[in-house]
């Protein structure tokens, strides 16, 4: 069983818990079965209390230290310019930099490009407050994208960071899809009409996502997975997945686990349990086809059609 997992915390935990990545107490295993491969999105994620001077030194502190913890557990990580197919392709385990909340920025313009450098792939735009790009999902009366955001979204385009938009408030959302250019995803996202959070996409949402060539990775914190999170299971998983498919979304479809950052329904405990969410929806007369983009097929896709666009 492959995986391509556009969002985890596991980094955050490293860094500020001064723990090693393969720590037994991650939701995020490094053991896997000999006929696996997974490529892996670790994401430092910024809090929203931090300075924006705090939330760059942050940034820098992750990338040196999973940096050292993929050399010494042999982990791809995959560098600026590298092909991401190729890379899953010919290692076994591989590793995706990503920043959740654009607070690291630090307002500085010039750091998508240094971050970019770095191997940043992906840059959440925001967690639920608002920073100096725009509005999180629990702003009222958001005002959407800034002006600095604006420049930020442009820039990401340029350096080929893909724009993510989980947590973005409603308004910020319509705003980037007003400006991008580029295609966009959401890596850690359920569906609003399945379970009514405002973290949550709604189906006008999920649609231009598709339209543009996005992907959506479906989000296990068992509060975005039902209205009832206490009796949350991953049986609610299908729910999400079935209304997505109901919206067209085969190709858009993707997992966004948010391991090691959230809370999992009572039948989901880590990467181990990932094998049994795989066998669930074979039971459920998914085609193995269908699984396998699921799974990683469609990110993968979106990787290589993204890169083979970049602006020079």
């Amino acid at each position: 069983m492959n995986l391509f997992d556009l969002h985890c915390d596991t980094l955050y935990k490293v860094v500020t818990e001064n723990l090693p990545l393969d720590d037994k107490s991650m939701q995020v295993s490094q053991i896997l079965n000999i006929d696996s491969k997974r490529l892996q999105c670790y994401a430092i994620w910024i809090p929203d209390d931090y300075t924006p001077e705090k939330a760059e030194q942050t940034f820098y502190s992750a990338y040196q230290k999973l940096t050292s913890e993929c050399k010494k557990l042999n982990i791809k990580l995959i560098e600026q310019n590298e092909s991401i197919s190729d890379a899953f392709k010919n290692n076994k385990n591989s590793a995706l930099f990503t920043i959740e909340n654009s607070t690291a920025l630090n307002g500085k313009i010039r750091n998508v490009e240094k971050f970019a450098k770095l191997g940043v792939k992906i840059i959440t735009l925001t967690w639920n407050a608002a920073n100096a790009v725009g509005d999180g999902a629990d702003v009222q009366n958001s005002k959407g994208i800034t002006d600095f955001g604006k420049s930020v979204v442009r820039e990401m385009e340029k350096c080929g960071v893909v724009v993510d938009v989980s947590h973005a408030s409603d308004k910020l959302f319509y705003d980037v899809a007003e400006i991008a250019t580029r295609p966009f995803i959401a890596t850690h996202s359920n569906s609003r009409s399945v379970t009514n959070h405002r973290r949550n996409l709604t189906d006008k949402q999920f649609k231009i996502i598709k339209e543009r060539n996005g992907i959506v990775g479906i989000n296990f914190h068992r509060d975005f997975l039902s209205d009832n999170s206490d009796s949350a299971s991953r049986y609610d998983l299908l729910k999400h997945i079935d209304k997505f498919l109901s919206l067209g979304g085969e190709n858009v479809i993707c997992i966004g686990t948010d391991f090691d950052g959230c809370k999992l329904p009572y039948d989901i405990t880590g990467s181990e349990s990932l094998a049994e969410i795989y066998e669930m929806l074979l039971k459920h007369n998914y085609k193995e086809s269908l699984i396998r983009k699921i799974f990683y097929e469609n990110a993968l896709n979106f990787f290589e059609n993204f890169d083979n666009r970049r602006i020079m």
